[in-house]
Formats: C-alpha cells, sequence, structure tokens
C-alpha cells in the first residue's frame, strides 16, 4: 500500500491490513499487528523527508509460518533508534511497543530508497 504523509494515512494503513489479511486467516492477533503497523507508519509519516514529493509504502509477506510486514520511508536508516522515554514523554514508544509484541525486528537501508522499518511475527501460520 502506497500512503501520502499525512496523519489520516495511519488509519488508512490499518483499515488496509486488516481487510487483506482476513482472508488468510492468520493464527496471529491483528490488532496487535494493526497497532505496530500504526506506530510504524505514524514514525515513517513523522521522520521520513525528502525534497521531492513522498509517500509511504507499507507491504506484508507471509514467510513460511511468519508474518513479515515492512514499512518504508525516504528518511536517513541510520535515525532509526529504540527510545527510552521519561514517563512525562509524550512521544517515543513506538518501536517500544513493537519491540515488546513483535518476535523480531529491523531497520536499514530500504530496496526502494531512504528506510525500511519491519517486524517479523513468528508461528503467524500453522507450518
Amino acid at each position: 500500500m502506497t500512503l501520502h504523509p499525512e496523519p489520516e494515512s495511519v488509519s488508512r494503513a490499518r483499515r488496509w491490513f486488516r481487510k487483506f489479511i482476513a482472508p488468510y486467516n492468520p493464527a496471529c492477533s491483528i490488532d496487535d499487528c494493526a497497532l505496530m503497523i500504526s506506530e510504524l507508519v505514524t514514525n515513517a509519516i513523522r521522520y521520513g523527508s525528502s525534497e521531492d514529493p513522498w509517500v509511504v509504502r507499507v507491504e506484508w509477506f507471509r514467510q513460511g509460518a511468519s508474518l513479515r510486514v515492512e514499512v518504508h520511508n525516504p528518511g536517513f536508516p541510520a535515525s532509526v533508534r529504540l527510545r527510552h522515554p521519561d514517563a512525562n514523554d509524550a512521544h517515543g514508544r513506538g518501536l517500544l511497543l513493537v519491540d515488546f509484541i513483535a518476535d523480531s525486528w529491523h531497520s536499514g537501508p530500504s530496496h526502494l530508497g531512504g528506510t525500511v522499518v519491519s517486524f517479523v511475527v513468528a508461528d503467524a501460520w500453522p507450518a
């Protein structure tokens, strides 16, 4: 899915994921995955940047029994980091949620240019 870098895109990404994953009947929590997608799309919109018009791209893949979700943006890969915000900080918990819920997550250069942040949920389908 391709999204414009605007706040409304976060809910569009959740709806898109729910619609297209449902027929595959995953064993994992669709709500947890939608939450993680929300966090990654929010970060992509907040931290992605380009002098040209740009988009955020969300892709999901079935890899054996696992589910992999990737969120691509034109931001700089080195800027993705797990933060540990203070209790009063309003932001900075998105990757902490992903780190807690997902079996693994990764960030790095995107094959589309810019950055990709992904997560994997193991045993999303019976082997």
